[in-house]
């Protein structure tokens, strides 16, 4: 038998009594600044998104100037935060807000969750945080409370289930203050009910029926498996003169509008080495020497639906390749190079102090 009043009441005095999880945007009531964090922290660790958020608030201090931005501008201060469709959308939405609301957020759920990159978890956020609707936020953390707290073996990620969850989520909402109720189930499922819980500290874990009947390990229930694809990238950074080739990234696939270098792409791991490196240089670039080639392995970035594994291909020319100047790249110098925003891909090693960075004189 589900107690929700019990459940809410639990969790709102550990919310009083033992939250101590700090956050600069906690307790914020502008709803810009609770829209920013929530967009930076979709798929990004609070570690991680904390500085970006401070940065943009200092750089961006409200929707208008985030508005008035160059995309190249904000592209480059996300840079290393990764899936930049959630930085098109913040520009996008900032504009539009701009433009049809006079730079002011909207007030009505409806119209917030109508507005680009926002969903109902985002929507349902701002709503009771800024203006204190009765809006229950449902996310991955959320779900794993409820699901666990109740005993409940639906698939969270099912389509049928998710009626069911947004309605269990309305009925445990603190009504009278629904934006302290939704930070503390939030902040629960991040710090105690984690995906490996502590349940020997837990308040909840006398009437937690996944504790108490040894369920922790198997609730909450996914029923899809996301199969992810490999794909290899590798790079080959060409210099000459202290300059290096790059270009920018138009089509409608990941990273569209960032920079990169030039890039081979493979279904799978071409496994380089200086025969084929020369081989493939020569047939498809018509570059026939080079001062010296070096080959340094990427770090593998893990996306949504995909792994993007490679290399980078250090090659200093003799002279400029003809091919390459038929593209649609240019040959920048280490100032232009820092000034672009690049894929975390390849922002991890232009940005770390790294045998690759040494070569690359960036």
């Amino acid at each position: 038998m589900k107690n929700e009043n019990l459940f809410r009441k639990l969790l709102m005095l550990w919310h009083k009594n033992e939250n101590k999880r700090m956050m600069p945007w906690k307790g914020e009531k502008n709803p810009y600044k609770v829209w920013l964090s929530e967009i930076i922290l979709q798929q990004t660790r609070v570690e991680q998104g904390w500085s970006y958020y401070e940065k943009f608030i200092q750089q961006y201090p409200n929707i208008t100037a985030l508005a008035n931005a160059k995309d190249a501008d904000v592209f480059k201060l996300w840079e290393g935060l990764g899936y930049y469709t959630r930085c098109k959308n913040l520009l996008f939405t900032a504009r539009l807000i701009r433009d049809n609301y006079n730079g002011e957020f909207p007030t009505d759920y409806n119209s917030i969750l109508s507005l680009k990159g926002i969903g109902s978890y985002t929507a349902s956020a701002i709503a009771s945080f800024c203006f204190d609707l009765k809006y229950a936020v449902v996310d991955g953390n959320v779900l794993r409370v409820l699901s666990r707290y109740f005993g409940i073996n639906k698939a969270v990620d099912s389509t049928e289930s998710k009626q069911f969850f947004t309605k269990l989520a309305d009925e445990c909402l603190n009504k009278k203050n629904p934006g302290e109720y939704n930070q503390s189930i939030m902040d629960f499922g991040a710090t105690v009910c984690k995906p490996v819980p502590l349940c020997t500290i837990c308040p909840l874990n006398k009437t937690c029926i996944a504790f108490n009947q040894n369920k922790t390990n198997v609730l909450p229930v996914k029923s899809k498996k996301l199969v992810k694809k490999d794909r290899w990238f590798t790079y080959f950074i060409f210099s000459i003169n202290n300059k290096k080739y790059v270009q920018l990234r138009t089509a409608k696939d990941i990273w569209q509008n960032l920079h990169e270098f030039y890039l081979v792409e493979d279904k799978q791991n071409p496994e380089w080495n200086i025969a084929s490196i020369k081989t493939y240089l020569s047939n498809a670039l018509n570059i026939k020497n080079a001062n010296a080639i070096n080959v340094v392995q990427a770090q593998k970035q893990v996306l949504t639906h995909q792994h993007i594994n490679g290399c980078f291909i250090i090659v200093e020319l003799l002279k400029k390749s003809s091919t390459l100047n038929t593209l649609k790249g240019e040959w920048l110098s280490a100032a232009e190079i820092k000034a672009k925003a690049f894929p975390c891909f390849i922002h991890q090693y232009i940005s770390a102090k790294t045998a690759l960075q040494q070569q690359l004189s960036i």
